[in-house]
């Protein structure tokens, strides 16, 4: 499956890009994972939206990149989802692929810090991540914060 990625800081998003991404954290993060949190956290319009979609325009994957200093002291990725529609199509994979390619255009090349579910850290060992610390729980998620040299 191939998708169509675009990179729009907030104030560019249409409403119904920004619809499309709030129902699909949603869905996943706050509904799948059954865990109530507040997902609008304020840092939205400070980020980069990375969206993937399908050739029908359906929102299947997306990403917030943030400057150095704007999450972390260090470039980061976040609110990494691939829809439960589109899973097992190799999309996480690709998503962070290009989460980390448009990181280094934005930002320029320098360490990625993420916040990530410790039961993906293998995955995202994978992409050059290391682990940083110890595991803590985040809305009763256990979490790692994780570096990309």
């Amino acid at each position: 499956m191939t998708l169509h990625w675009t990179t729009k800081p907030f104030h560019d998003l249409a409403l119904t890009e920004l619809y499309a991404l709030l129902q699909l954290r949603s869905e996943v993060f706050v509904v799948e994972q059954a865990c109530a949190f507040q997902d609008i956290d304020g840092q939205d319009e400070a980020a980069y939206h990375l969206l993937g979609h399908t050739e029908s325009g359906e929102l299947a994957a997306y990403t917030r990149l943030f400057d150095a200093g704007k999450c972390y002291a260090q470039v980061s990725i976040g609110r990494v989802v691939v829809s439960p529609k589109y899973r097992r199509y190799g999309l996480g994979r690709e998503l962070m692929r290009q989460s980390i390619a448009q990181c280094d255009a934005l930002f320029g090349p320098q360490p990625i810090k993420i916040g990530a579910q410790f039961y993906l850290r293998e995955f995202y060992q994978s992409f050059g991540f290391q682990q940083q610390g110890d595991i803590y729980l985040e809305d009763d998620i256990e979490h790692i914060y994780m570096l990309r040299p």
